[in-house]
């Protein structure tokens, strides 16, 4: 993620957008991309899925309220529909995305 306005359009869209905040430094983030790997092959081309550094994206964790790392968020057309701190598992994520697909 370069810019916060491709930032701002991306998660405005009318797909679904799973953004995982994360720090290079923080252990379970470090299972996060294997995960959506897994979720990303589950859903296809249904939702995107952004990873956004927050040491290196401050003014977007800061914004999006991220206080702990791994954050994982889905927006909707610019909305919040579901966030959750910690790791968690395709399984889950798919469900999430699965409701918001309805």
């Amino acid at each position: 993620m370069e810019a916060n306005s491709s930032f701002g359009q991306i998660i405005n869209g009318s797909k679904p957008v799973l953004v995982d905040f994360f720090a290079e430094w923080c252990g379970p983030c470090k299972m996060m991309p294997a995960i959506l790997k897994e979720l990303k092959d589950a859903i296809g081309n249904q939702a995107i899925i952004l990873k956004v550094d927050v040491d290196k994206n401050p003014d977007v964790a800061r914004q999006f309220n991220v206080q702990g790392v791994p954050t994982l968020i889905i927006f909707k057309e610019g909305f919040v529909k579901w966030r959750q701190s910690g790791v968690v598992h395709a399984k889950q994520l798919k469900q999430q995305l699965d409701m918001i697909l309805k």
